[in-house]
């Protein structure tokens, strides 16, 4: 049978990764891996003894040069913890590591295509050999990423079936705890079904019971909303309206939720919506006065300080993740180089 790497040779080949120069003959012949295009550049990179990737959506858009500061803090925090690793004489003394930080540019397609480069390792040529043992150098040992769930599911098929571990530092989707599905995706914020419990007890708490609920239409935001309504009506809690948009969607649907929430007679919402998508309905919810809401926020923008401009924020409460204080971290932080938009296309 096919060992793993020439089934991972035929996938890349099957995507137009990779040219085959010699088939795979019935006779165990070897093959000759070219990549056909100029690999994805990583944003911050450093040689090590052992390399860790990350991939952050560093930029709100693939064509637009719009930086988001929160996950450009994200990735430079991991450069942060591996450079005290290196400089450490107690965890690993002897080993360097290094790392490939890669820019998503929030696209679910990209973060995939970052998953299989970074599986690939760095060589831009291999052979595979007649044990179907791969010879390539610089294949990763881990991957931290990414921020979305979304984007973390995509990555965690690509590498589920190679045993590659992939640890998410923000990605919350009830549905990643699932280990024959995500047999080696890791993370270190709890699952969304515990916050959806947590937000209806805390809306409860607070007496409202007639609200309306808005979220992503993505993997995050849907499971959440299952959750939640289910949470919602067994606090006793009466939802008005419960709408989904992604920010990619035609403006058309962005302006339909909007007047979905100018028109409702709920001031409460409750919004379970990324970043991203939030920015997307609250510029719209600007352009005309919106009746005055009192917002419950979910973790992805309840600490998201670009968000607090929009008057609609004002006041709004949520659930954030506890914040501890790393020495020297937040010097590191402000002593930030400028960075080039890396995604392609960009103006």
């Amino acid at each position: 049978m096919m060992g793993i790497s020439a089934l991972f040779v035929c996938l890349m080949w099957a995507l137009g990764l990779f040219e085959l120069n010699s088939a795979l003959g019935l006779n165990g012949a070897g093959i000759k891996c070219k990549l056909q295009d100029t690999a994805h550049p990583p944003a911050f990179s450093m040689d090590g003894d052992y390399v860790v990737g990350g991939v952050f959506s560093i930029h709100y858009y693939m064509h637009k040069v719009s930086i988001d500061s929160r996950e450009l803090r994200f990735s430079r925090a991991m450069i942060f913890a591996i450079e005290e690793i290196n400089n450490s004489s107690n965890l690993l003394p002897g080993v360097k590591l290094g790392y490939h930080i890669y820019d998503s540019c929030a696209s679910v397609p990209m973060a995939a295509h970052l998953a299989f480069q970074l599986a690939n390792g760095q060589d831009p040529e291999f052979s595979l050999g007649n044990d179907h043992n791969c010879s390539q150098s610089g294949m990763v040992m881990a991957i931290v990423g990414e921020s979305g769930s979304t984007p973390s599911i995509s990555m965690s098929r690509v590498l589920g079936p190679f045993n590659i571990p992939q640890v998410s530092h923000y990605a919350t989707c009830a549905c990643l705890s699932n280990k024959k599905q995500y047999p080696s995706f890791l993370r270190d914020d709890p699952s969304d079904q515990f916050q959806a419990n947590a937000l209806a007890k805390l809306v409860k708490t607070l007496r409202w019971t007639w609200i309306g609920a808005v979220c992503s239409d993505s993997d995050y935001g849907n499971k959440w909303h299952g959750f939640f309504l289910d949470a919602a009506h067994r606090e006793g809690i009466c939802v008005e309206y419960s709408e989904s948009f992604y920010r990619n969607n035609p403006r058309s649907k962005i302006q339909r939720v909007a007047e979905v929430i100018r028109r409702s007679t709920a001031t409460v919402i409750v919004a379970f919506a990324a970043s991203g998508d939030m920015r997307i309905l609250l510029e719209e919810l600007s352009r005309e006065p919106s009746p005055a809401s009192s917002v419950v926020r979910s973790e992805a923008w309840v600490t998201d300080s670009q968000l607090l401009r929009f008057s609609f924020c004002a006041g709004a409460i949520g659930i954030g993740i506890q914040q501890a204080v790393i020495p020297g971290l937040r010097d590191f932080l402000l002593d930030l180089p400028l960075t080039k938009c890396l995604c392609p296309g960009a103006d």
